[in-house]
């Protein structure tokens, strides 16, 4: 019999939420796996989950018997885990604000999960916004005197949630992509060389994976629609 991964990772199969937990074990490379049937997790009754949750990215560590959901509470997790957080209380502090950052960028990509669907004069709308978002970053990594978001010789939670973050969408979406560059130069700079340097082979296996895929369902195809 074979021996269980430490770690089981329920989520879509699309480089989405789930995919920054991706990212993170994969840099690590801890011992993880795919967890299967989803639907049937997120119907079970709360009582009969590993944790209580609404939607995934859920994570189970076999090895302490602990289950967490939320993105940014299991990338905190992993970080300490995985020794991949700084090492004073505001880095870590402001490391998992990045980590929470990235998470409301893609819901508000998404329009939260897909409640409504974009228009053209919609996305047009949300442009500087996102523009704000992007910002965001690039002040980050002025402000920076430690090595939380900055040191690619030793990447923290935040480094490899930004990488994936910008990364993963810019590769979809080259509006984006020019958008990025543009607005956050250094911010896109940052992100591909943690891609092609120490996150390439997960790059690669993301995309032999998932392709051009992105959320999935009617929200990517709308966003396909307006993001030209």
């Amino acid at each position: 019999m074979s021996k269980k991964a430490t770690y089981t990772l329920y989520y879509w199969p699309v480089p989405f939420r789930g995919h920054f937990i991706r990212a993170i074990l994969s840099y690590a490379q801890a011992d993880w796996e795919e967890g299967e049937n989803v639907p049937a997790l997120m119907s079970t009754k709360p009582h009969n989950q590993p944790i209580p949750f609404m939607g995934p990215p859920v994570l189970v560590n076999h090895e302490k018997h602990f289950a967490l959901s939320q993105m940014p509470a299991i990338a905190n997790y992993l970080g300490e885990q995985l020794n991949l957080l700084p090492e004073s209380a505001e880095d870590k502090a402001l490391a998992l604000k990045i980590v929470a950052d990235a998470n409301d960028v893609i819901d508000e990509l998404t329009l939260q999960g897909g409640m409504t669907m974009w228009t053209q004069e919609s996305w047009q709308a949300f442009i500087p916004r996102l523009q704000k978002w992007m910002t965001f970053w690039e002040e980050e990594l002025a402000r920076s005197s430690s090595n939380y978001l900055v040191n690619t010789q030793s990447p923290t939670i935040a480094d490899i949630v930004s990488s994936t973050l910008w990364s993963t969408v810019t590769e979809r979406f080259p509006a984006i992509k020019d958008l990025l560059e543009k607005t956050a130069p250094n911010t896109a700079l940052h992100a591909e060389k943690l891609w092609k340097n120490e996150l390439a082979d997960f790059a690669k296996i993301s995309w032999d994976t998932y392709g051009d895929s992105y959320c999935g369902g009617q929200i990517e195809q709308s966003m396909r629609k307006v993001i030209k």
